[in-house]
């Protein structure tokens, strides 16, 4: 695998959706294909948790070493460990699996900037369509580990926890690691959304804040105790 990462004449060429879906049905049987192969690979992991958080942190970075570290100590208490294949935190969570001798799951995305998977990843399954991709991540996870992250990040953070609010999803745990970096929006859903009444007190009780590796074992391991 490492070789194929570093070969630049064997990285797979990115190409745009219109270019070769030239009508709607072969859309439909890719979309199709994606979910068959997705539900079929991954439906006997029964203790996954899925991890996600910026693919620009580099190992140097404090949050990379955390998200290492919880994937670490995630795999060995017995979990499967779900990031999205790619750099940055994605690399940090598998690399921490992998050394857990855990199962290391990455869904690899298709995308312009070309992104590739990263060598950690044990278990690769690539995607063309972000939300085939995104029903995987939590069709298949007992949890969400969000560590700082961009826009991508925060998608998964806001539908997670939208699923839950709106009871399209059975209540479990997603946590955010890192109050320094996540202060910030707390309060503004805190002090301007809620204040609006734009959500709920309850809906704040969806997610939890945490700043260590070993809150979010416990946390998640507390929650699988009560229910």
């Amino acid at each position: 695998m490492k070789k194929s990462l570093n070969n630049k004449k064997q990285r797979r060429p990115y190409k745009k959706i219109d270019v070769f879906e030239e009508d709607e049905q072969h859309r439909i049987q890719r979309i199709k294909d994606e979910f068959v192969d997705g539900f079929q690979r991954l439906k006997n992991y029964k203790n996954a948790i899925s991890i996600f958080g910026s693919s620009r942190l580099k190992p140097e970075d404090e949050h990379y070493k955390l998200a290492e570290k919880t994937a670490y100590l995630l795999g060995r208490s017995g979990y499967e460990i779900i990031s999205g294949g790619g750099p940055g935190i994605m690399e940090a969570a598998n690399k921490g699996a992998k050394k857990a001798k855990a199962v290391s799951i990455g869904l690899n995305i298709y995308i312009p900037t070309e992104q590739r998977s990263n060598p950690y990843v044990t278990t690769l399954l690539e995607f063309h369509y972000f939300f085939v991709r995104k029903v995987m991540f939590v069709r298949y996870a007992k949890a969400f580990v969000i560590f700082p992250g961009g826009y991508g990040t925060l998608d998964e953070l806001f539908e997670s926890i939208n699923l839950m609010q709106t009871e399209r999803s059975p209540k479990f745990p997603v946590i955010l690691v890192g109050s320094r970096y996540w202060q910030g929006l707390l309060h503004w859903l805190m002090s301007t959304v809620l204040r609006r009444g734009c959500i709920s007190k309850h809906d704040l009780s969806l997610f939890s804040l945490v700043d260590t590796p070993e809150d979010v074992v416990r946390t998640i391991n507390a929650f699988y105790q009560k229910n």
